[in-house]
């Protein structure tokens, strides 16, 4: 299918799956606010008072509604709204305003809420410019309610909703009419309306940047949330490819469920083990009920993101073990925290540069406390024996060592402290920089197994900011350097018998599985919801066609000659509802 023409749109792919509908464009009702001078300002606080309530009582509402539809867990979203409306300094603030310079209420209520949104855009990271959307929905529905005004947000079923920002409180309630998608000009990965979409199921594109210019209400859209692509009103031919697409997607998400309990193996008797990537503890359920192996990657930094600070030993021990216990007897891997970069800092750090800065291991050997928190809480809950320890961002093998002393260290405060733990625990780094990549084989001989990072090993490898549009072309998982590389890694860790796999993106594109199989891998962790799909390519490939497909890959100098022999792989070697996903 060519992804490219007049009437497509490109975006990010931030919640999988494929919707047909009409367009629905939804331009939220924001109130005009200017400054005037007020009389009364026991009234003003009165209305100001009661306008904080309402408020509150329609977020608890939408609370509910979320835990309803997609856990409690990622309904704190919400939660942290309402934390808000509460904060004593913002609200102090506020009414001091109102009486000393007896400025009507809405208009002091978006001024002071908006320097705290002007800081969040002013962040070179993502996740704050997303949660600055969060607030602006807060702020909108204070001063709504300071003029008693009433939201019309009602819309018809079974549409695409297409706006220019969504809030996570749009999500949920728009789940009432069944909504089939959503396309936003504004938004990334990490915004809580993906999140929200990616737990509903709804096919998301988001970051598409002019979609509310292109698309009319009324329009005829296809959402390819697996790509990243919006065809507005598709021609017979793209309505007729993608309606094919739709109804083989679902032929083989019935198809796929059966493959649940049956192995990951080559037509010619290789073994892949399948693990999953787990972000948050409400997607456990989802990763045993697709069938995988295990984890191969616990996100610690995703799941403890809503507190807005480090929790503390007892809460982390709690939840690893909890964990690990309805996982057992499959294996667990859990990350350290992998703060800095993209993943913001829950203290107040401004760095120019923070994919080059404090980050990952750095961060935590610089914060022995909070990394012996972590340690001690991990330590604890492996007496079931299946919890590995991975560390994040190596860069050299000083940081090996050091931190293997520090958990040496915490094993002798647990033993003091007569608490149980597993001594053998499996301790593992990220390849994700060049010179862990260099040194893999080195890096390799002090640890127990070692997992490749592709995210950030492709964006530290070819220099490309993977955040930033401008050269967003030039970031490619099929770079021969990329290829190379990884055939380095895992060659190197291989010859010293560590285990090797990798756990990043382009482990679960089904363009890539192949090739990865091929160049020696033998175990990928996925998110779980692509975990049948990877299955499938894994049960109806050779090892020996893949091995020689790589061996060829390895001799192009050209990411577009790589890209093309795959293709040709696909048409050749796999079945027809495979091609369906390409």
């Amino acid at each position: 299918m060519n992804y490219t023409g007049e009437n497509i749109l490109k975006g990010i792919p931030a919640a999988p799956g494929i919707a047909i509908a009409t367009a629905y464009l939804y331009k939220k009702y924001k109130e005009d606010v200017t400054k005037e001078k007020i009389e009364d300002t026991d009234l003003a606080i009165q209305n100001l008072s009661e306008a904080l309530e309402k408020s509150k009582k329609e977020l608890q509402k939408i609370f509910s509604l979320a835990i309803d539809k997609m856990g409690e867990k990622r309904a704190g979203i919400f939660e942290a709204q309402l934390m808000i409306l509460e904060d004593p300094v913002l609200l102090e603030t506020i009414i001091n305003r109102i009486k000393n310079e007896k400025i009507n209420p809405e208009y002091v209520v978006s001024d002071e809420i908006s320097k705290y949104q002007a800081l969040m855009n002013a962040s070179s990271e993502p996740y704050m410019k997303e949660r600055s959307m969060d607030i602006e929905d807060i702020k909108n529905r204070i001063i709504k309610n300071i003029k008693n005004k009433k939201w019309k947000s009602r819309i018809a079923s079974d549409v695409v909703v297409v706006t220019d920002v969504i809030t996570p409180a749009d999500t949920v309630l728009f789940t009432r009419v069944n909504v089939k998608g959503y396309v936003t000009d504004f938004g990334g990965l990490t915004s809580h309306a993906a999140i929200v979409a990616r737990s509903l199921n709804i096919p998301a594109v988001v970051g598409t940047h002019d979609a509310t210019d292109r698309i009319k209400n009324g329009d005829k859209i296809i959402v390819d949330g697996i790509h990243g692509t919006v065809i507005v009103n598709p021609t017979k031919e793209q309505l007729s490819e993608y309606e094919r697409k739709l109804e083989k997607l679902n032929e083989i998400n019935c198809e796929l469920a059966k493959l649940r309990d049956k192995p990951a193996v080559t037509k010619d008797g290789k073994k892949i083990v399948l693990h999953a990537n787990l972000d948050l503890e409400e997607e456990l359920d989802f990763v045993v009920q697709n069938g995988a192996e295990g984890i191969g990657l616990v996100r610690t930094e995703q799941i403890f993101q809503v507190a807005n600070s480090f929790p503390d030993e007892e809460t982390q021990f709690q939840l690893y073990s909890k964990l690990a216990q309805k996982l057992y007897p499959l294996p667990i891997t859990i990350r350290t925290f992998d703060i800095g970069g993209d993943k913001v800092l829950p203290l107040d750090i401004k760095e120019p540069n923070p994919f080059l800065g404090w980050r990952g291991i750095r961060f935590l050997l610089d914060n022995l406390e909070l990394f012996k928190t972590q340690l001690r809480a991990l330590l604890r809950a492996s007496i079931h024996k299946n919890i590995k320890i991975m560390f994040p961002m190596i860069t050299s093998i000083q940081e090996i060592r050091k931190t293997k002393q520090i958990v040496e260290i915490c094993k002798n405060e647990l033993k003091t402290e007569n608490l149980n733990f597993d001594d053998n625990i499996p301790l593992g780094i990220m390849v994700e920089v060049p010179s862990s990549a260099v040194m893999a084989g080195k890096f390799a001989k002090e640890v127990d197994f070692v997992s490749i990072g592709t995210n950030d090993l492709i964006q530290y490898l070819l220099a490309v900011d993977r955040g930033n549009e401008n050269v967003s072309a030039q970031y490619q998982e099929f770079h021969p350097a990329v290829i190379n590389t990884l055939k380095y890694i895992i060659d190197e860790c291989q010859n010293i018998n560590t285990d090797v796999s990798i756990c990043g993106e382009m482990a679960a594109d089904i363009l890539a599985v192949p090739l990865l199989i091929g160049l020696g891998l033998q175990s990928l962790s996925v998110s779980a919801s692509v975990i049948p799909q990877i299955k499938k390519v894994v049960r109806s490939i050779n090892y020996s066609d893949v091995k020689s497909l790589s061996d060829q890959c390895l001799t192009f100098e050209t990411e577009e000659k790589i890209k093309n022999l795959i293709f040709e792989f696909y048409k050749t070697h796999l079945t027809e509802d495979l091609k369906d996903l390409m």
